[in-house]
């Protein structure tokens, strides 16, 4: 994949942007008579519409490439919901045995950035309609949340200054004080419009609906409140309850989930069923098939062995995470065999859901702060929401359940078993004030299930609370750097970083406090630390 430096297309923006030193009749004599100048496009919204939709791509990419990468096979792996199984030779290190290559390395930090950007600062250069900045600041906080979990240190401020070749880093607590300032003054904007709306053409996501923008990114905020309880609680519960009493306040129901229609195809079509690139995580399947989940049937397909020739009874079946792919599935037809993702290629992409957010309510509870309700039904909701969303019946007798966990994986071809202990966490919730942690896992358990398949809040959550505890690969080729019970804690920042943009690299390094490799923790990493 052919990848491009962020502060490069940064600079070709603003060039872009900037006014043109020539004649005055050039630009005339130059002009395609078939194509829109730049006034018409403004007056038929084409600018603006074509930059907010293309930040909105970037809240959950449709793009294959950037997708693959960041949310199936790094995200995806990290948090147990799919592994890679191609066995081909041309992948090189990969994510999921902890030794990804530089070009792999390279795209969470680079794709993002540099094709964020240029539609974020076209949209500040065109307009002054403070409803459609207000949604591009939230799209902003949404896309490079992500980009900051990965990493830490990430360039926010100073993105975009003028004749600026090689961005300044913020500390990830900068980063998160700013994106909370963001959202605070998008949703003040916003609100002061809630009755109306703006073009549908401009909003993949909302089709305009602005009240929804405002439970968009109240909701956001919740979610990064609840990320750095651990590194700062205040701030975290101040933030988290300033969400949820917004009098528009947050996500509710499944008709307010972000979700982000299809322009051409959902790209796990392509990863799961035309390329064959990664199948469903051993981890989630194995919790799921534990607990009798009614919603394997709408996440999975069912795994097609030959039964007379294997003696495999079919059902759904995972791939562990770090396998040697080339020794043990041998082939693609191998491969095909296991469980992959039920997905059409016309399913809209999911970036946010009101399950989750019922589930960060309920954690707040359980921790003591205003939420609006109490724990236990809010980990209800949670649970009843997810079931709606994807049409599944018997939650009622889902959450009932105090006897079943997760079950212990058993490799149908028999190469890659799990031999340690699965989780003892049941469905049910449990009351007394010593359940804390115990209800917390189940939260963060279930909120886990519920967010499939979007791997990088995941994997950001299971780093935040250890939960769900997931199977340590059985080819960690990290050299040591990676333990094999906690798995990758961040991304080491692209080699380009350290040879282009030395200075401010070492200070980013600084403020991560520690080495630029995968068992360094980013700010917010702090449970048990």
């Amino acid at each position: 994949m052919k990848t491009i430096k962020p502060t490069l297309r940064f600079l070709a923006a603003l060039l872009l942007t900037a006014p043109a030193a020539c004649t005055a009749n050039y630009e005339e004599f130059n002009k395609n008579p078939y194509q829109p100048d730049n006034s018409q496009m403004q007056y038929d919204d084409y600018i603006t519409s074509s930059a907010l939709k293309g930040m909105q791509n970037l809240l959950m990419p449709e793009a294959e490439g950037i997708s693959q990468y960041v949310d199936c096979l790094m995200g995806g792996s990290w948090s147990g919901y799919s592994a890679d199984t191609n066995p081909g030779t041309g992948w090189g290190g990969r994510y999921a045995t902890y030794n990804p290559s530089q070009a792999w390395i390279n795209i969470p930090f680079n794709d993002p950035i540099s094709q964020f950007y240029p539609f974020y600062l076209q949209l500040r250069s065109v307009t002054d309609n403070e409803v459609l900045l207000a949604v591009g600041d939230v799209c902003r906080v949404g896309v490079m949340q992500r980009v900051t979990d990965t990493y830490g240190p990430i360039p926010y401020s100073q993105v975009g200054e003028a004749n600026t070749l090689n961005s300044p880093y913020d500390s990830q607590q900068e980063v998160y004080t700013r994106m909370f300032g963001e959202l605070d003054a998008a949703v003040e904007t916003l609100s002061a419009h809630a009755a109306e709306s703006f073009s549908a053409k401009a909003d993949a996501v909302y089709g305009g609906n602005i009240a929804k923008w405002v439970r968009f990114a109240n909701s956001l905020k919740l979610r990064l409140a609840m990320r750095i309880v651990y590194a700062d609680p205040e701030t975290a519960r101040t933030k988290a309850e300033e969400a949820v009493a917004d009098p528009i306040g947050v996500m509710a129901d499944n008709s307010d989930n972000a979700r982000r229609l299809i322009s051409k195809n959902n790209p796990w079509d392509f990863f799961m069923n035309q390329w064959g690139d990664a199948r469903a995580s051993a981890d989630i399947v194995s919790y799921m098939n534990g607990y009798n989940d009614p919603r394997r049937e709408f996440y999975f397909t069912l795994s097609t062995f030959d039964e007379k020739t294997t003696g495999i009874v079919n059902g759904y079946h995972g791939v562990r995470n770090g396998i040697e792919q080339q020794r043990y599935l041998n082939s693609k037809e191998t491969m095909n065999c296991y469980s992959r993702m039920a997905v059409r290629s016309s399913d809209p992409i999911c970036i946010m859901n009101a399950a989750e957010v019922a589930f960060l309510r309920a954690e707040g509870a359980l921790r003591g702060w205003s939420m609006g309700g109490d724990a236990e039904s809010f980990y209800r909701q949670g649970v009843t929401l997810s079931f709606e969303q994807w049409g599944a019946a018997g939650a009622t007798e889902y959450l009932a359940d105090a006897e079943h966990t997760q079950e212990t994986y058993a490799d149908p071809l028999g190469n890659y078993s799990y031999s340690g202990t699965p989780s003892g966490c049941t469905i049910a919730w449990e009351t007394g004030a010593d359940r804390f942690e115990r209800n917390l896992e189940r939260i963060i358990t279930q909120k886990w299930i519920a967010n499939y398949p979007m791997g990088v809040e995941s994997w950001s959550e299971y780093r935040r609370t250890g939960y769900p505890r997931l199977m340590a690969v059985p080819h960690n080729m990290s050299g040591g750097v990676v333990d094999d019970a906690r798995g990758a804690r961040r991304m080491p920042y692209p080699d380009t970083e350290y040879t282009e943009n030395t200075e401010n690299y070492a200070k980013a390094l600084q403020m991560l406090g520690g080495k630029d490799d995968m068992s360094t923790r980013v700010w917010w990493d702090r449970k048990n630390n």
